[in-house]
């Protein structure tokens, strides 16, 4: 079975200007669209689009999943995946949109000119994407990813046993690509979480999804990497630290788990890079968990907001925009502001475009990353001091930190 998914948009890896659009963690941009899995062209620079509570974690339910002790076990893999297969589930997403002929039919402009002949065509069309999800707990809340169900007008959830049911989202956050889907059912399999943060290089990691329409795939490998940015991985609009993995991700696979070998959920699995092979990459569970309670809580997670676009200056970057924009820049390294944003925070505290980031909070910076995580700790209301170098001088800024607009460009 073939499932349709959402095209993604096209990227042009010889931008500089997009390069440094995708670079910006500070001003970042939308979900992908409804299903599949996040394809990432250039680890380093482009991205085919693709404050946190502390959560005590819930004793497990009776059905939660029990822990697995491999030593134990003559296969782990498959006691995993006899515990946890049925608390994973498919996801069919659907939206309906307005179609380019239909809107130039509809155009009196294009009346004037040919009249009643002009094609009927259909005013709409219904796109279809496909994901995976696993059940959290036995109210029917379901953690999957906000690019699966962003824009849904319906959401189906089939379990493993078969049973379907129409999906509510009660929340989707694209900034970190975490949504939660609600369903009224009973006698749920529930998940049981592990701790994201205590990973190592080398355990075990299992995936269970739905890749490419076939339903319950299971596939293993490795953690081969933590804490990889999104500047790394190539979806410099996200705000996450990924989980890299070499066990087989695809289209589908996108919202479902990334499990240890005690069963146990580490990541959400999320975004592939195209054309490559055992370059997997997941949310990390510990804070996939924290966004998903405030979209349980609230529908919705604020984000801390300055409003600058930022690079790694380097230099190979510095020619480049000295050449473009005629800067003269005193530095060939450190975090360069390349915008600020109008009327945003960091516009109003006196940033300027060209500005080098020396110090955040006392703390010396030099990756758009290490300021964007200091931004996100200091959360929205609270006063970021920063100091930068202005022309070869230093300058100190004062400016209270905003909250992430829900529009952005």
């Amino acid at each position: 079975m073939k499932h349709d998914t959402f095209p993604l948009p096209q990227t042009n890896s010889r931008s500089f200007k997009k390069s440094l659009t995708y670079l910006a963690l500070a001003v970042l941009g939308t979900g992908v669209g409804v299903g599949g899995t996040l394809l990432v062209q250039n680890p380093q620079l482009l991205a085919r689009s693709i404050e946190v509570t502390s959560q005590a974690q819930e004793p497990p339910s009776d059905r939660s999943v029990a822990a697995i002790t491999p030593s134990q076990a003559d296969n782990f893999v498959t006691d995993v995946v006899q515990q946890v297969g049925p608390s994973v589930v498919r996801i069919d997403a659907s939206r309906t949109v307005q179609t380019e002929d239909a809107e130039m039919s509809d155009d009196p402009f294009f009346g004037q000119f040919f009249g009643s002949q002009v094609p009927d065509a259909p005013k709409r069309q219904i796109q279809r994407g496909s994901g995976s999800g696993f059940i959290l707990n036995e109210d029917g809340e379901i953690m999957t990813n906000a690019h699966v169900v962003d824009g849904a007008d319906k959401v189906t959830v089939t379990l493993k046993d078969g049973r379907s049911f129409t999906g509510k989202v009660l929340g989707s956050d694209p900034v970190t690509d975490v949504a939660v889907v609600k369903i009224e059912a009973s006698d749920l399999n529930t998940v049981r979480m592990g701790d994201s943060d205590r990973l190592q290089v080398g355990e075990w990691a299992i995936a269970i999804g739905n890749p490419l329409g076939l339903d319950n795939t299971v596939t293993t490998g490795i953690v081969s990497a933590t804490g990889r940015s999104s500047a790394q991985v190539g979806v410099g609009d996200k705000r996450i630290d990924f989980i890299q993995t070499d066990a087989a991700i695809n289209p589908g696979n996108s919202g479902g788990p990334l499990l240890n070998a005690n069963g146990e959920v580490i990541g959400i699995n999320t975004a592939i890079i195209q054309n490559a092979q055992g370059l997997g990459f997941a949310i990390p569970i510990n804070q996939a968990q924290q966004i998903a309670q405030q979209l349980i809580e609230h529908g919705s997670v604020e984000h801390a907001y300055l409003g600058i676009q930022m690079v790694k200056l380097t230099p190979e970057i510095q020619q480049q925009i000295e050449q473009e924009k005629g800067w003269n820049l005193q530095a060939t390294e450190g975090v360069l502001i390349v915008r600020v944003m109008p009327n945003s925070p960091a516009n109003r505290a006196g940033f300027q475009a060209g500005d080098i980031l020396i110090s955040v909070n006392n703390q010396p910076v030099s990756e758009p990353a290490q300021v964007q995580k200091l931004i996100e700790q200091m959360g929205a209301g609270k006063t970021l001091s920063a100091s930068v170098d202005r022309q070869g001088k230093t300058t100190n800024l004062d400016v209270e930190v905003g909250v992430l607009p829900e529009n952005i460009n």
